[in-house]
């Protein structure tokens, strides 16, 4: 498959130039100026052309919940978000916890053909909370441990998964809450397991990943680990950086204070948070009425976020682009993110100066629960390209 996308603004993490992309055999092969190709010819002018996003935390249901997402309804909202790329939770039904599910969903993803697909498996079993048999026999192409939704509150068992992991080569996902305070004071629950997590990878040199992370306190812990050398990695959603808590609407971990907000962006523009990830939780319309907890997320990520700390808080376009896509894929060890020579052609056309109103009943997901329903954005994702492949054109 041969592509020429011509006459178009080109941005990354450190680009940001008008130019031309040329992709063949699904590879990035040329990046400059008046490239002359016979094959298929993408005019992109006045639009801008950046490196597909890579989702590190979404939840597609599939197997078990289908009714609320499954692989091919999760795909296409992936693509109409601007996604190539996504890691998905182990708590699905049966859950995660062996090579079959992870087996399973990564072959109904291929046979789809929209995206890639990763699979973590979860912490412990079943998310009991205390076995850990299972990860003995997880292989090479796992990448992630996570028992997110419910994380792991045994502080012994915690330790002995890092060990686990760390023997392994995997990145341990920690869903930080603790249980214990939840009915409590979330924010509590959040901060004391932070700390737990990053003491624990501290002290078994494990690589960590916090998801979601979403207070001042939780990120400031963040940050002090990092100087102090331990191998951890975060994460942050689009609706904490763009939503307060007078959006009294049920995720988890909750919506926060302004001031977590705002020093949640202070550790973007100090480089201290590695990813904006969706955790796409798609819903039913009664689950949401139920109270149940997510935000079905992939497909309005890119304009929340270029909105909130592009258009408002002035953050780069070249650091949207590091969160969303290149520092994502080097922590997942893709061949992606960036629009250089040799990596995979997995890229996104958009329309930065495209207002457009969120409307939920357009959603490919299957999930329409969202709190941006109605809201004002900037920059609509036009065309998502795979491999030189187009997967999504806006119609």
């Amino acid at each position: 498959m041969e592509v020429l996308i011509k006459n178009v603004r080109i941005v990354d993490w450190v680009r940001d130039f008008y130019g031309e992309v040329y992709i063949d055999k699904g590879e990035i092969c040329e990046v400059g100026k008046r490239i002359s190709k016979k094959c298929k010819v993408i005019d992109g002018k006045g639009k801008v052309l950046m490196p597909a996003f890579v989702d590190m935390h979404a939840h597609f249901r599939d197997p078990g919940f289908t009714y609320k997402e499954d692989i091919l309804s999760g795909s296409r909202a992936a693509v109409r978000g601007g996604y190539t790329t996504v890691n998905l939770m182990a708590n699905t039904n049966p859950v995660s916890s062996d090579m079959h599910i992870v087996n399973y969903v990564r072959e109904k993803a291929r046979e789809i053909g929209l995206i890639d697909v990763h699979q973590a498996v979860s912490i412990t079993k079943d998310l009991d909370g205390k076995t850990l048999s299972h990860l003995d026999e997880i292989e090479g192409n796992v990448k992630f441990i996570s028992d997110d939704g419910k994380g792991v509150s045994n502080d012994k068992i915690m330790f002995e998964a890092m060990l686990k992991a760390k023997s392994q080569g995997i990145t341990v996902i920690s869903h930080a809450e603790n249980p214990e305070m939840s009915g409590i004071d979330m924010r509590a629950a959040e901060n004391m397991m932070t700390l737990r997590d990053i003491y624990l990878a501290k002290h078994t040199g494990c690589r960590l990943h916090m998801a979601h992370v979403s207070t001042k306190e939780a990120i400031g812990y963040i940050i002090q680990a990092k100087k102090e050398g331990v191998k951890i990695t975060c994460e942050v959603t689009p609706h904490h950086l763009a939503l307060t808590s007078e959006y009294e609407y049920k995720v988890n971990p909750p919506i926060r204070e302004k001031e977590d907000v705002d020093f949640l962006v202070k550790a973007i523009r100090d480089g201290f948070i590695d990813a904006i990830a969706t955790d796409h939780a798609p819903h039913t319309a009664e689950d949401k009425l139920n109270r149940a907890p997510g935000i079905s997320g992939i497909e309005t990520s890119f304009s929340v976020c270029y909105t909130k700390l592009v258009k408002k808080e002035n953050i780069s376009l070249n650091k949207l682009s590091e969160l969303m896509s290149k520092r994502p894929a080097e922590i997942m060890g893709l061949n992606k993110g960036q629009i250089s020579i040799g990596f995979e052609g997995d890229l996104v056309l958009v329309d930065l100066d495209e207002e457009y109103v969120i409307n939920s009943k357009d959603f490919m997901s299957k999930g329409k629960n969202t709190p941006f329903d109605g809201h004002k954005v900037f920059g609509k994702v036009l065309m998502t390209i795979k491999g030189g492949k187009i997967v999504y054109q806006n119609s």
